[in-house]
């Protein structure tokens, strides 16, 4: 039955797409009422697909780190087989969110908010623990894995502190960590 199971991960994607606009705007105390609304159903019809809020913001949770991780497969150049090429392309993925120009204090808000929930906050812990290992285990050594992640890190959300960073400024930053991605050793 591929219309059925068509229709219910379509459904899935409109209630976590509106979720995370919700959240947004209501922060952590909107509604299973809210999001249906938002969403265009009923509220028995996204308790349907999600048992409870926390069962939604946790899927929601997932949800984004998908999509993150999608992006960053996407920028995986297959010609690069050297160590740390899926360190780069979280890089490229970093910034090419940050080159749209993709709002840093809303995505900064939602994932503060979701995770402030026991089982969204578990999941998101649990990924990012794995994207450390995986990243890790890339070939090079892993203080140069924890700086170039917290620099992208900080870099997602420093357009809420310091408004929009300028073309100039994110394609040499982009260089300086793509650069750090290639060498081999421990930094210090």
């Amino acid at each position: 039955m591929p219309g059925p199971l068509r229709d219910a991960a379509r459904t899935r994607r409109v209630l976590l797409d509106a979720a995370a606009r919700s959240v947004v705007v209501h922060g952590a105390g909107v509604s299973l009422d809210t999001v249906a609304r938002e969403a265009g159903v009923s509220k028995g019809g996204l308790m349907h697909h999600f048992r409870s809020k926390d069962d939604l913001l946790a899927a929601l949770a997932g949800h984004l780190f998908e999509q993150f991780d999608r992006a960053v497969e996407d920028c995986v150049d297959p010609g690069d087989l050297a160590p740390g090429r899926r360190l780069r392309a979280y890089v490229r993925a970093t910034f090419a969110d940050l080159e749209r120009g993709e709002d840093a204090g809303e995505l900064a808000t939602l994932m503060a908010t979701v995770s402030s929930f026991p089982e969204a906050a578990r999941g998101t812990h649990e990924r990012y623990r794995r994207w450390n290992d995986t990243l890790a285990e890339d070939g090079i050594d892993r203080q140069r894995v924890t700086v170039v992640l917290r620099a992208c890190d900080g870099l997602s959300i420093a357009p809420f502190f310091e408004g929009p960073l300028g073309p100039e400024e994110l394609a040499s930053t982009r260089e300086l960590l793509l650069a750090l991605t290639r060498g081999d050793g421990p930094l210090v």
